[in-house]
């Protein structure tokens, strides 16, 4: 045969040599078109609907009339008739052309062969790049891409039934992905895909994490009842436990379709100096996609089209919204002495929170081997933290109106100054008028209070009573929501309460381990409970989570350093802050313990000219700190800067 009409990947016309001979773009249509029928032809009327949809009878004959003329002359060049036509009727001649269109025709092909076939053509878009808006052309359109995964699906089952080498158990494999991306939410082909992927294991793995971090929150709540020696705090409730299915759909009143979170998987971006581990994150990342066959809570963007937008960062805001995409994985390669290692951040696009990261090594030599077993882990940590935050999101959807407050409110908040303090309680509390029970905005007017007891450098107990009283609030709204826990933590931190402060911070971050601005808190509170090493880390931890740290995460590691005797990293990182004039007071002691008495002095005016009543020894008893040492460190230091 003379020519071959390629439907997948880009709509082409091909001569006998493989060379892409030019054709009108509705003609190739038609002969897709055509090559789909079993009587290889159709009348004009027809054809014309297919092409344009209906509208007034001579306008479309009058179209198609044109159209065939086009395509006449065209043949009449290329010296062959693909098509032909009478008054009534074009038919395509299937002696002068072959096409990849699949039959369902198995004859000549062994099954493993078959099911290649089969997936060498559907990993490409049918008809690619095609510009036609019938509704006609839609219609023919969805019944052969329905064709063919029925056509792969049971080619795919017929595989997996017979014994199978390693690369037949690869293909297999790979054919399941492209199965997964076009029929991610029947049963029946998830059933098939976990089965493939031995997914089982997955999922009691997910159970057991769940069970595990109810566990842990139950025995912290416990301590933290005991600590407070009072009427529990907190009402214990039964633990919920995870869906005996987690396969079943969240459904709504539509019909009982599946309401599904939309999940993008960025390609990692290669900071290494070695450019192989650019290729292996990448597989990784296809692999990871694998993982997301076990459930069907969420949907994954085509790794396609995630590759695309991923080159294209000004554009991607505006793809996420286009296609709703909920959730972002993005990824990162980079090395610190020596190691090589892949950052991933879960990404909740809405309100752009990190919800969940960490990094994993690629230096071993059998990464390539265990390949699988991280990207599962990723699966695993990714879907689960979906489905709680989801959970935690059904706070949001009760109000709309409370939520938008709400988002502004937060705004505010991570301004530290007084006014956005108080702008930002203004907010939370409209949020809290228009949802009583809507925690987090209890919560993070618990948060100003406290903040402004900071910033106000007063030592007003009241302020901290009245964010103590909003965050417990906050926990009786939503026991299983870690703001409330953080915010208890940070008021009972500034009135000296360090175990029940520790204790309530415990169950913050057991609730939100990936949480940024808790994981902060918690690394705050561990500066004033006089371990600054491991406030350290831990701040450090934040600030990898969130690389866009507010002045507070930088305020907490300048503040560590500082307890550590590292007076100059603790300036190095003020310097970092946006607002670093928060920090004079420990820009001043640092600076003097340098032995910088001028650049000390200066520090010194700023804050005496912020508040002329400011006092060491009345500032430092309001400030907590366990041990006696710290809090001798921090007045030898303002002394030494002359306040």
């Amino acid at each position: 045969m003379a020519y071959v009409l390629k439907t997948f990947g880009p709509l082409r016309l091909s001569d006998s040599r493989g060379n892409d001979v030019v054709f009108p773009e509705y003609g190739l249509l038609l002969l897709a078109y055509l090559l789909t029928r079993a009587d290889d032809s159709a009348c004009r009327i027809s054809l014309a609907v297919f092409l344009w949809g209906d509208g007034e009878e001579s306008v479309l004959l009058s179209n198609f009339h044109e159209l065939i003329s086009a395509i006449a002359k065209r043949q009449k060049e290329i010296g062959v008739s693909l098509l032909s036509f009478d008054d009534t009727k074009v038919s395509v001649d299937r002696e002068v052309l072959s096409s990849d269109l699949p039959t369902g025709d198995q004859e000549g092909y062994e099954p493993f062969s078959w099911l290649g076939h089969l997936h060498d053509l559907f990993s490409k878009p049918f008809m690619g790049m095609v510009n036609c808006n019938s509704p006609v052309f839609g219609n023919w359109l969805a019944i052969q891409e329905a064709f063919h995964v029925d056509l792969l699906s049971n080619a795919l089952r017929a595989a997996v039934r017979l014994p199978h080498t390693g690369d037949e158990s690869k293909l297999i494999r790979k054919a399941a992905i492209v199965l997964f991306r076009s029929e991610a939410s029947d049963p029946d082909t998830l059933k098939l895909l976990i089965d493939i992927f031995n997914a089982e294991e997955d999922v009691a793995s997910l159970q057991r994490h769940f069970a595990e971090r109810s566990g842990s929150i139950s025995r912290s709540v416990d301590v933290l009842n005991t600590s407070l020696r009072r009427e529990p705090l907190i009402e214990r409730r039964p633990a919920q436990p995870f869906t005996d299915d987690i396969r079943s759909s969240l459904t709504n009143d539509n019909g009982g379709q599946p309401v599904l979170p939309r999940l993008v998987l960025l390609p990692p971006s290669n900071q290494s100096i070695r450019p192989e581990a650019g290729t292996l994150a990448t597989s990784l990342i296809e692999d990871i996609t694998i993982g997301f066959c076990a459930y069907n809570s969420l949907q994954v963007i085509a790794p396609h089209s995630a590759v695309q937008i991923g080159h294209h960062m000004e554009t991607q805001t505006a793809f996420f919204k286009r296609h709703h995409v909920n959730y972002v994985l993005a990824t990162r390669i980079s090395s610190t002495g020596g190691d090589v290692t892949l950052f991933a951040q879960l990404i909740f696009f809405d309100d752009s929170k990190i919800i969940w990261a960490e990094r994993f090594s690629l230096n071993h030599l059998s990464l390539v081997r265990d390949r699988r077993a991280l990207s599962r882990q990723i699966a695993i940590s990714v879907s689960g933290e979906i489905d709680r935050h989801r959970q935690e999101q059904s706070d949001y959807e009760l109000s709309p109106a409370a939520y938008r407050r709400f988002l502004v409110g937060r705004q505010h908040l991570g301004q530290l100054t007084l006014p956005n303090l108080q702008r930002a309680r203004e907010e939370m509390t409209a949020a809290v008028d228009a949802s009583p029970s809507f925690a987090p905005a209890l919560s993070a007017i618990g948060r100003t209070y406290s903040k402004e007891w900071l910033l106000s450098a007063r030592g007003d107990v009241e302020l901290l009573k009245t964010a103590e009283a909003y965050a417990a609030k906050a926990i009786r709204e939503r026991a299983d929501l870690a703001d409330g826990y953080r915010e208890l933590g940070v008021a009972k931190l500034l009135q000296g309460a360090f175990d029940e402060s520790a204790s309530a911070m415990e169950i913050a971050e057991t609730l939100a381990p990936h949480y940024a601005d808790i994981v902060a808190d918690h690394a705050d509170t561990l500066v004033h409970c006089s371990l600054p090493s491991m406030a350290l880390k831990k701040i450090e931890r934040a600030i990898e989570l969130n690389p866009l740290s507010p002045d507070t995460y930088f305020w907490t590691a300048a503040g560590a350093s500082y307890a550590l005797g590292e007076f100059e990293t603790a300036l190095d990182y003020i310097s970092q802050m946006a607002n670093p004039g928060l920090a004079d007071r420990l820009s001043a002691a640092s600076c003097a313990m340098l032995g910088r008495q001028d650049m000390a002095q200066v520090f010194v005016r700023r804050v005496l000219e912020a508040n002329p009543n400011f006092d060491v020894d009345r500032w430092l008893s309001a400030v907590p700190s366990k041990e006696q040492w710290h809090k001798d460190l921090y007045r030898e230091g303002l002394k030494k800067a002359g306040f």
